[in-house]
């Protein structure tokens, strides 16, 4: 090859590279771009989402079994720090989970429980609140952000007390005044009705949400803790929620009513 031929060679791949380079660029700026905004300028987490994360089915790395998938776990740290006669209380609440888990009992799943559960969920956003819609048990949970503070408890809440602020383009939500009778998930992990939770709620773009969570409760574990999960829109058309009232699954025989009764 010529050093005139190799000369244009590398002046053709040299602005192709910067072709791409430009091209990449401008897609993480549509990308940005793209986020909805509420009218005060917030991101706007209006849709229905659900998480992929598996985490429902253990917040840890754990193995598969027969009610479960392998999971990577969602943990930071890795392992949750119960103190010692806690871990015991978790290896017996996994080991009878069947007929212990509050969700087999269809109970409200709880927070951060409902975020990950792998059923759907809506959120309605105004500027007062966010206002989230959960398929299992159509439960129901506002996030406050208009500037309150947390009434005075103990208030024995199943899904906790929601009070937001805005830092810069991230919902940061303390959650307290919870009661002790939710799981974080089917693995038997569980706390106390000293539980504190601080969520940070993140578009990444248009469709994902990052979802971080602190958790902390001094009566169960020995320092606070925190998970990461994606949340992603759900986009197929006529997407919704279903009616997942669980609790009337064993009354499914008598509906439509017997004709029988009729007689």
């Amino acid at each position: 090859m010529s050093a005139a031929s190799g000369a244009s060679l590398r002046a053709r791949v040299g602005g192709a590279a910067a072709l791409v380079i430009v091209c990449l660029s401008g897609r993480a700026s549509g990308q940005g771009a793209a986020i909805p905004t509420t009218a005060e300028g917030h991101p706007d987490f209006s849709g229905i989402w659900q998480s992929l994360s598996g985490a429902e089915f253990g917040l840890e790395a754990h193995p598969g079994g027969k009610d479960a998938p392998s999971g990577t776990g969602v943990v930071d740290e890795g392992t949750i720090p119960y103190q010692p006669w806690a871990l015991e209380r978790r290896k017996q609440n996994a080991a009878t989970r069947d007929t212990t888990d509050p969700q087999t009992k269809c109970f409200t799943l709880g927070t951060p429980r409902g975020v990950y559960y792998p059923e759907p969920f809506q959120i309605f956003q105004r500027a007062r609140d966010l206002t989230l819609l959960f398929e299992f048990g159509h439960s129901v949970r506002t996030i406050h952000t208009n500037g309150s503070t947390h009434p005075e408890g103990p208030l024995d809440q199943w899904l906790g007390d929601a009070r937001a602020r805005w830092e810069d383009d991230t919902l940061v939500v303390d959650v307290t005044e919870f009661n002790d009778q939710t799981w974080f998930d089917r693995a038997g992990n569980f706390h106390s009705d000293a539980l504190h939770v601080v969520e940070r709620w993140r578009l990444l773009d248009a469709n994902t949400i990052e979802y971080r969570a602190r958790l902390d409760d001094p009566k169960v574990f020995t320092g606070p803790w925190n998970i990461t999960v994606l949340l992603h829109r759900r986009r197929e058309p006529g997407v919704q929620l279903i009616e997942n009232y669980c609790y009337t699954h064993e009354y499914d025989e008598f509906y439509p009513y017997p004709k029988e009764a009729t007689r």
